[in-house]
């Protein structure tokens, strides 16, 4: 059955998936490959039966037959990877998860890819605007927020500035750093 799914193309879109993470290199001579693990928490991914690969623009599921986590690396045997060969064609290829799979956050964490339009809300300014992305930078992730009048507004993300993440009401209350929206909204 996996032969079946190795050549079965999934040319889904990548939105309903989330990056797991990458395959660097093989790990010795018998298939397995070391992953670099890019989540939070990595231990919640010991139990872990099957990835989709990126190969080639199109996801392709691959089976686990054991995975060894050592903080965010891992070394993999992937069922059908028998061989030095089988693991150099999945190294440097992207590793990704089903987004239903994601442990569910709770109070003030949150996925940058689930508060897409939710109202942010300055403690002291009131209403900003809604979220159209999070800029997700090396040193630094930002709300990017649109007013009503279509101006940009950037906030930094951190414990410190995030207040409240209230999911019902799709709102994020923030308290910006003094002086930063200032140079955003006045005119």
């Amino acid at each position: 059955m996996q032969a079946f799914f190795l050549y079965f193309r999934y040319m889904l879109n990548l939105d309903d998936y989330y990056f797991l993470g990458k395959v660097t290199k093989p790990h010795g001579l018998n298939g397995l490959v070391n992953v670099w693990l890019d989540v939070d928490n990595p231990a919640n991914y010991n139990e872990l039966e099957m990835v989709f690969i990126d190969m080639d623009n199109n996801l392709i599921p691959y089976f686990i037959k054991s995975i060894k986590i050592l903080n965010n690396k891992a070394i993999v045997d992937f069922q059908d990877v028998e061989n030095e060969e089988g693991a150099i064609l999945l190294s440097q290829k992207d590793l990704y998860l089903p987004i239903e799979l994601l442990p569910k956050r709770t109070g003030n964490a949150f996925y940058f890819h689930e508060i897409k339009d939710f109202e942010l809300i300055d403690e002291l300014r009131g209403r900003i605007g809604k979220i159209k992305i999070v800029l997700d930078y090396p040193n630094q992730a930002l709300f990017q927020v649109f007013t009503n009048e279509g101006k940009e507004v950037l906030i930094p993300i951190n414990d410190d500035i995030v207040k409240k993440v209230d999911r019902k009401k799709k709102q994020i209350t923030v308290l910006s750093p003094e002086g930063l929206l200032d140079i955003y909204l006045d005119d």
